[in-house]
């Protein structure tokens, strides 16, 4: 369990952890090459060539299907809507049985098709793939096991399909067949008997869970294959991971004490690293030839509270205040291989081992950067310099240090170092350039060992044993925090609010100001009549 649930243990009701949003995609492997298709309507179709009118005729049939299947059956088909697809569909739910498709929406959305190119007179055509806008069918499927779901088929070749699976789902009709009680809003649980019970049943998913839902609706689905042909050439889907979001959810007791965290943890997050923008845990070596995204942003994503996500590659981590009861943080990714999982369903379990650790590094940083520190003579020992075994005077920290805190920014900043591996000076120097602001060559290599002796001298950065690498400790990522805390978030406020105030925050209303910067001014309001009154305010 990581810091963050233990030191805020006595305000959570209970807890728990799985899969939220499951996007997969599925591809009929054989149909990914040209001559594979020439192939298999040469043997079961004895179909040569194959012309663009017969591609153009199989998607007229597939589209002839599904309109007679949905007025056979009273399946409306409706063009999907601008906005929010899940909130449109919610009405067909209502009376949707099981293993029944609620509706059908119709939209023009990109897809890799397989397409024709000849000659009509010579009747000569070879076969290539293009990436074309066409007309896509989105099937919302109320599924007996996995509930709500939707189904996306291509009636193009290759027949690519998307499916979006949901957990929550899942565990609520595991939940009632065991008669376990519980309160469910869309994608979360608010309330549940059996909590312990409830994770158990969360851990319990299998790849196979997945492939049974996604096989069964995709050879309903695509019914251009017969049964012989979809065991003896193959043609059935393969499932593959697109989209993956795995979340962690704390159910606080009280509303109140979840809103003052929230709050808590907004302004710790906009000040550490950068004003808007930190850089988080992934623990994922970040090198040299890293180009992705490697920041943390407040957003309004059209939720009721803001969001605080992280970015990483192709993945984020988000979290929120949902419901006004629940605190989500929730990993995800675009790409699993930037964690090292491969994309085939088969590797869930690896991929939820990775997504859960991500979720861990990323509440224990949190807690970090709320924790309160007091200081006990220790303040005063940081800033006295260190006499070495060898008689070497080594200089103490200073909180007002620009070249020292440029050098903590860095420490902290690296994804890595927090997450337990280690980095060079070479590996940190970029960065703490960029937090300087300075021109590569006032500052050298000779300088940031210099600094980054100060740290090793008082025991928050270690040198491994014959390497030039180095360590940041835990103890001294913990000390980092204090000194950007102290410097960024009181002294330099504050002192640049008495000095060289904005007038235009003057004349901004109370209320319109965030609860840190009314803080700030009170603090600022009451140091100068503090000082106004032991004559230290210039007429």
């Amino acid at each position: 369990m990581n810091s963050f649930y233990e030191h805020h243990e006595d305000s959570i009701h209970w807890h728990y952890r799985c899969f939220d949003r499951i996007l997969l995609n599925g591809l009929i492997q054989p149909f990914q090459q040209p001559e594979r298709v020439v192939g298999f309507f040469n043997t079961y179709r004895q179909l040569y060539p194959v012309t663009r009118y017969t591609l153009r005729d199989i998607a007229d049939q597939f589209q002839r299907w599904v309109t007679e299947r949905a007025e056979k059956r009273s399946i409306p088909i409706v063009e999907a809507p601008k906005g929010r697809r899940d909130e449109f569909v919610d009405p067909y739910f209502e009376r949707a049985k099981p293993d029944a498709i609620a509706v059908i929406l119709k939209a023009r959305e990109p897809a890799r098709i397989m397409t024709a190119i000849g000659d009509k007179v010579a009747n000569r055509w070879h076969l290539q793939f293009a990436q074309r806008w066409v007309i896509q069918y989105n099937f919302y499927i109320n599924d007996r096991n996995w509930g709500r779901m939707f189904v996306r088929v291509c009636p193009y070749l290759p027949f690519s399909a998307r499916l979006c699976l949901n957990q929550h789902h899942w565990l609520a009709n595991r939940m009632r067949e065991q008669g376990i009680g519980f309160k469910q809003t869309a994608n979360a649980f608010l309330k549940c008997v059996a909590p312990d019970r409830l994770q158990e049943l969360a851990n319990s998913l299998t790849p196979r869970d997945l492939v049974s839902c996604g096989q069964k609706w995709l050879a309903h689905l695509t019914p251009f294959f017969t049964a012989r042909e979809r065991e003896h050439a193959g043609c059935q889907h393969r499932l593959f991971f697109s989209q993956v979001e795995y979340c962690d959810n704390l159910i606080f007791r009280r509303r109140a004490a979840l809103d003052n965290l929230g709050q808590r943890l907004l302004d710790a997050n906009r000040t550490i690293g950068q004003p808007n923008k930190i850089t988080v845990i992934f623990g994922r070596k970040v090198s040299k030839q890293y180009r992705g995204k490697l920041q943390t942003e407040i957003e309004d994503m059209n939720l009721p509270n803001p969001v605080i996500r992280s970015h990483y590659g192709n993945g984020f981590i988000k979290q929120y205040v949902r419901d006004h009861l629940i605190l989500r943080t929730e990993a995800a990714s675009n790409n699993v291989n930037d964690y090292g999982v491969k994309k085939a369903v088969e590797n869930l379990p690896v991929l939820q081992k990775s997504l859960s650790a991500i979720n861990d590094n990323y509440l224990n940083v949190q807690q970090d950067i709320l924790e309160t520190f007091v200081d006990r003579g220790q303040l005063r020992k940081l800033a006295e310099p260190t006499i070495t075994s060898t008689g070497k005077r080594i200089p103490g920290l200073k909180l007002d240090h620009p070249r020292q805190l440029a050098l903590m920014h860095a420490l902290v900043r690296f994804a890595h170092v927090a997450a337990g591996n280690t980095f060079t000076t070479a590996e940190i120097h970029p960065a703490v350039i960029a937090a300087l602001g300075c021109a590569p060559e006032s500052y050298t290599l000779a300088s940031l060992r210099y600094d980054l002796s100060k740290l090793r001298a008082k025991g928050l950065v270690a040198k491994l044993p014959n390497s030039r690498r180095y360590q940041l400790l835990s103890q001294g990522y913990s000390i980092c925090l204090v000194f950007l805390k102290l410097f960024e978030r009181v002294y330099a406020p504050l002192t640049a609010g008495l000095l060289s105030p904005i007038k235009a925050d003057t004349r901004l209303e109370s209320q319109r100001r965030s609860q840190l910067d009314r803080l700030y001014q009170r603090v600022i309001d009451d140091l100068e009549t503090l000082l106004r009154a032991v004559g230290l305010k210039a007429a």
